[in-house]
């Protein structure tokens, strides 16, 4: 999608909703409960995320502005949300009530093409997350999980590149499938090594070809290696 197109998308996904101003640690929407609306995210980070019979918990993505999240209950009558939306900073989001999203999609073959398109994406992107997930182990998907944050949030700076948004080991592990203790032991052997270093809560990645090596990244393009 070109900026023009992109421009219109997010042009018409507003207008057909309403603004809601939600504040970090709140959730936007929970698994099971009924899905009346999709959300278009106008600023703000919210985390998408899968829990078990036991409660642990699966991160899957980190949504920010431009992003459409609640997509996947679209066409699907009684539908329920299948994941969890919590809200990790203050956000604005526009709420568009499913049933109307479904009608406009229907009736404009242009935005539904965009639409498709933008789902397309999406599904690519979930499956190299859960390719890392499955064939790398718990070192591979914690190393692709920091590539992945380093092309979302990554800020160029002298030394490297910082990760600008605060994450416990506790959320990075809910990335990987595993336990903090584990990740905890894995960030330690990378600050060991001067891969990585912790500057306010925040991770700086100073060797980012290490960890590509590592788990021998296939070279995905930009548009694929992201967290969100």
């Amino acid at each position: 999608m070109n900026e023009i197109e992109s421009r219109e998308w997010q042009k018409w996904l507003t207008s057909l909703g309403r603004d809601l101003r939600l504040e970090k640690g709140t959730y936007l929407f929970q698994e099971g409960e009924k899905a009346d609306d999709i959300y278009y995210i106008q600023s703000g980070k919210i985390q998408i995320s899968k829990m078990d019979m036991d409660g642990r918990e699966l991160a899957l993505r980190i949504c920010s502005e431009g992003d459409l999240i609640g997509e996947l209950t679209l066409f699907c009558p009684g539908a329920r949300y299948m994941l969890t939306a919590k809200v990790l900073e203050d956000s604005v989001v526009s709420a568009i009530p499913r049933e109307m999203l479904e009608q406009e999609l229907a009736n404009h073959p242009t935005l539904a093409i965009e639409f498709m398109k933008w789902m397309s994406l999406h599904f690519r992107k979930t499956q190299t997350k859960f390719r890392d997930l499955i064939l790398h182990g718990k070192k591979g998907a914690l190393y692709s999980t920091l590539i992945r944050l380093c092309n979302s949030y990554g800020v160029m700076q002298e030394d490297g590149i910082l990760i600008d948004v605060p994450l416990t080991n506790q959320e990075l592990a809910n990335f990987c499938g595993t336990a903090r203790e584990v990740v905890n032991r894995m960030l330690g052997d990378l600050r060991k090594k001067g891969v990585i270093s912790v500057q306010k809560g925040k991770i700086c990645v100073h060797d980012l070809q290490y960890l590509r090596d590592e788990i021998a990244c296939e070279g995905c393009p930009p548009e694929l290696c992201r967290i969100d």
